[in-house]
């Protein structure tokens, strides 16, 4: 008797094991070629990251059920969520991250585990890991891949902007955004830029960000290349290509050192998801030569062109004249050097 009272009082001491949290959605990235329309429930892709980049932005589509992730004014991530469902709709507008909390637990939904939590308001609106059966089924909150989440959740500072919209409250460029962000990294304000008129080869406006990282995204599609610095855009121009033709596909290049003042510096490719062979090989004289942009500007954005800038090319469109509801992401992790 004495022996199985000693048992029972060992068990009730010993910890009781944690519930096992859920994992949800695809455990790895999708290849940074992929539509995102073409993503499926649980997927995404996660082109890389570096806070050494700029302000990030985050763009939530309850209309496309995706999420879209700016890093300086371009598109580095984007994913498949879930939203509210019917009387608990996700509401619109501007948000801040308000907490972050990577083991939270719902203290109204039955102590719910919500990984990787980024708490929108305080009346339980947030970012988190949780269910996606590729329609809106939350309580409110944006679930995301589990994956997703976690390098979210690693990337995000407190106080960024996320901005939730919806097909018939917002622009549609909010709603169906492209590989340059439309809205403001510092303000979640819809940020559209002024097209080139017809005969401008390019503008040039460094004083609307005098400082702070510096970017570029390159369209084949559209003929434009377009420069950010601090989230903002300062300069963009119209780009031919010499007998070769555009590069096709999705890819990344960094500066890398060893530049001359006044000349163009070497350039590196980045390994992007699909492309990871590409990682840490030159770019050759004769492919960056291919670019043909206007004199005066690349006089402008040489001086910029220290090492680490990114420049990030999809053959997509991204002019609002020339879009429709597909885009491509990029990628914006420089390789170990």
């Amino acid at each position: 008797m004495k022996a199985s009272v000693l048992v029972l009082v060992c068990c009730l001491l010993m910890p009781v094991a944690a519930e096992a949290v859920p994992f949800w959605g695809a455990k790895q990235s999708s290849p940074a070629d992929t539509q995102p329309a073409a993503l499926k429930p649980g997927e995404w892709i996660w082109g890389g990251d570096s806070k050494a980049m700029g302000p990030m932005a985050v763009l939530v589509s309850l209309t496309e059920q995706r999420a879209y992730v700016y890093r300086n004014g371009v598109l580095v991530a984007v994913s498949t969520v879930s939203t509210g469902k019917p009387g608990h709709e996700t509401p619109t507008g501007v948000f801040t991250i308000l907490q972050k909390d990577k083991d939270h637990h719902s203290s109204k939904y039955n102590n719910a585990a919500m990984p990787y939590q980024e708490r929108l308001t305080w009346d339980g609106v947030a970012l988190h890991a949780g269910g996606l059966p590729g329609y809106p089924e939350s309580h409110g909150c944006v679930h995301l891949p589990s994956e997703f989440a976690r390098r979210l959740f690693d990337s995000t500072n407190m106080g960024m902007v996320v901005v939730i919209a919806r097909s018939g409250e917002a622009p549609e460029r909010l709603v169906h955004p492209t590989a340059i962000s439309p809205i403001s990294a510092t303000t979640g304000a819809d940020d559209e830029a002024a097209p080139l008129p017809a005969g401008e080869a390019f503008r040039w406006q460094p004083e609307k960000a005098p400082e702070g990282v510096v970017s570029l995204l390159m369209s084949t599609a559209d003929r434009r290349i377009f420069v950010y610095r601090n989230g903002v855009e300062i300069g963009r121009a119209r780009i031919e290509f010499g007998a070769a033709g555009p590069p096709q596909g999705t890819h990344a290049y960094l500066v890398a050192a060893g530049g001359q003042p006044g000349r163009m510096p070497p350039w590196l490719r980045i390994g992007i998801p699909g492309h990871e062979e590409e990682a840490r090989q030159p770019v050759s004289p004769q492919d960056v030569a291919r670019v043909i942009a206007p004199g005066a500007f690349v006089a402008q954005v040489l001086p910029l062109l220290s090492p680490g800038v990114v420049l990030l090319q999809t053959d997509a469109h991204v002019l609002p004249e020339t879009t429709g509801v597909k885009t491509q992401v990029l990628n914006a992790d420089p390789p170990t050097l």
